[in-house]
């Protein structure tokens, strides 16, 4: 259980936190069942909340309030993403960073899909232990995303012919700007044409306003997750931009595109923790045409 008691392990925890309270609003974006299971297994976040009710200062909580109801939006999105994806042909997911979400269970797939979860070691081991038996067609790789992940996906059935779809939700806050280089790299390697990938970076860390956000403070209050030593603040790649001088089709959206088009979710703030956060969405086209 220790892989998810420090460090990243415990953002995975505060981030089932988070989905947890979203399954248990009246307004759901997105539902995971699962969540507050892994909350109450650990030592560490087993007395966090896991609904709103919970919470005596309610959304007005910068936590357990704003950053929550951003898990719950960018859930949503990026479930819609995936499914969308595997309907238009795909059945192979690959989850970089698989944390603690439950989607190789809780997702209506296409039949004969596949999900490949890939994440540390540990985080994978506390996973299994809660969840119990799953689906052969959820296939755990552990591996850590700065070393050779790729022979192990490969030995595990995935298919490099054929298309797939690729998530990286929330990684590339936590990588050097190499690494995440890398892993866009082989991303791009290991996907044929018709495949999509979409990911999180995070931008303006740079600034001491930035770094001074009540959302931060109250994190580190409430869980002592202190984000910003976790968070790697060194200028980041423009990734989007590789992937198009690859062939890659990409578009780019706030969360706060997200919470117009479904009418809920955070919106803007002064001063805001989230105003640098985008999401990249991408696709590999089976044919070769303008790129955005």
């Amino acid at each position: 259980m220790a892989g998810v008691e420090h460090g990243v392990g415990l953002t995975a925890l505060m981030v089932a936190a988070g989905r947890a309270i979203e399954t248990h609003r009246p307004d759901s974006l997105a539902r995971d069942e699962y969540a507050e299971r892994f909350v109450r297994a650990a030592h560490a976040s087993a007395d966090w909340p896991t609904t709103i009710d919970d919470v005596p200062d309610g959304d007005a909580n910068p936590l357990w309030g704003r950053l929550c109801r951003y898990f719950g939006l960018r859930t949503r999105v990026l479930d819609d993403f995936l499914l969308e994806s595997t309907r238009a042909g795909s059945r192979q997911v690959v989850l970089l960073a698989a944390g603690l979400d439950s989607r190789a269970l809780r997702l209506d797939w296409p039949q004969d899909t596949v999900v490949y979860e890939i994440d540390r070691a540990e985080v994978l081991a506390f996973k299994d232990t809660v969840l119990g038996e799953t689906p052969a067609t959820r296939r755990s790789i552990p591996a850590d995303l700065r070393g050779d992940w790729a022979t192990a996906l490969l030995a595990a059935g995935y298919s490099p012919t054929a298309p797939s779809t690729w998530l990286a939700e929330g990684i590339f806050l936590y990588l050097p700007a190499a690494a995440e280089q890398h892993l866009i790299s082989t991303v791009d390697s290991l996907v044929a044409p018709g495949s999509d990938f979409a990911y999180e970076i995070k931008l303006g860390l740079d600034t001491p306003q930035g770094r001074a956000n009540h959302l931060y403070t109250a994190t580190h209050h409430h869980t002592g997750i202190d984000l910003i030593s976790l968070f790697n603040l060194d200028p980041r790649p423009d990734s989007a931009a590789a992937l198009r001088t690859r062939g890659w089709s990409t578009t780019t959206h706030t969360p706060f595109h997200f919470t117009q088009h479904h009418g809920r979710g955070p919106h803007p703030e002064p001063d805001d923790a989230l105003e640098g956060n985008r999401w990249v969405f991408a696709n590999k086209p089976t044919t070769a045409g303008a790129l955005t």
